[in-house]
């Protein structure tokens, strides 16, 4: 019997040279192995990289168009840099091909979960995060709008023994906007962390970038008391991990914006402020310990 997704209760199947910038741990420059790809192009000794044992966990609805680029582009980076890898892709309900995409890849390391109905991001992630046995798990949004080389960067910290999750961030020194969104989003992103320093969480600048590792223990424990389904989701595992006393860094990582956002301007908007409410709710009630 294939291992069970705990958040489900179903079982798995196979159905399917950066600039230099401060690393909010607080603070404290970027070391360890950084590696050069033909991709990243940065100027890295490839024998200073050290390999990784992780699993990336991909949340999907409705990616048929760009899924199977993304895996390429994983497996490619991975295969590169000598990492121990799985890819666990979560389609969350798709009504599209994403499914039919994933499964073309299940000989290359690739395996799938699938909830019947979307149920939303913060479950999609959580499933994946909660099915895997690596040393490191990474969670990464489908369009790799952090580009998966950055996983270097996320990982010194915590190889160097400073932080159990790095997560990526648009917004302290040493980010790199390659292409940004439009001038409403960037408005609207910049209310959404004031209004979750002021309500949830304080202490950092972009809980919202879909590119965090974990190590296996710290994943298991914060996605293990993890309640919240949809985009605010980000915010609760921060204010888990905080409770729980994690170690976390915040790493600035380039950003390339995706015109096809999943996240509606209007309809997620006010799901994701009361969520906020939530997170601290919750944790006022003793429900994260």
């Amino acid at each position: 019997m294939p291992p069970a997704c705990p958040a489900l209760g179903l079982p798995f199947g196979v159905l399917v040279g950066f600039p230099p910038g401060r690393i909010r741990f607080n603070h404290f420059p970027p070391t360890g192995p950084y590696l050069q790809t033909r991709r990243s192009g940065y100027t890295v000794r490839r024998e200073a990289a050290t390999h990784l044992d992780i699993s990336v966990i991909i949340p999907a609805y409705n990616e048929e168009k760009r899924l199977g680029s993304t895996l390429e582009r994983i497996l490619s980076y991975m295969a590169e840099a000598g990492h121990d890898c799985e890819v666990i892709v979560v389609d969350d309900g798709s009504s599209d091909g994403t499914a039919a995409v994933a499964e073309s890849f299940s000989g290359r390391g690739v395996r799938t979960l699938r909830t019947p109905v979307n149920r939303g991001k913060g479950h999609a992630v959580r499933c994946g995060m909660l099915g895997t046995g690596k040393s490191l798990v990474l969670f990464s949004d489908a369009d790799l709008s952090t580009p998966i080389e950055e996983l270097e960067k996320l990982a010194a910290p915590v190889l160097a023994g400073r932080a159990q999750i790095a997560f990526g961030s648009r917004a302290v020194a040493g980010s790199v906007i390659e292409v940004s969104q439009p001038f409403y989003r960037v408005a609207m992103g910049k209310t959404f962390n004031a209004l979750v320093r002021a309500i949830a969480l304080r202490g950092y600048h972009d809980t919202q970038c879909g590119f965090k590792l974990f190590t296996r223990a710290a994943a298991r424990e914060v996605f293990g008391r993890q309640r919240l389904t949809g985009f605010g989701f980000d915010v609760e595992i921060l204010a888990i991990a905080r409770r729980l006393g994690f170690r976390t860094a915040e790493v600035p990582v380039r950003w390339i914006n995706s015109a096809d956002s999943r996240v509606h301007v209007v309809r997620d908007s006010i799901p994701m402020f009361l969520d906020l409410f939530r997170v601290r709710w919750n944790g006022l009630l003793g429900r994260y310990r």
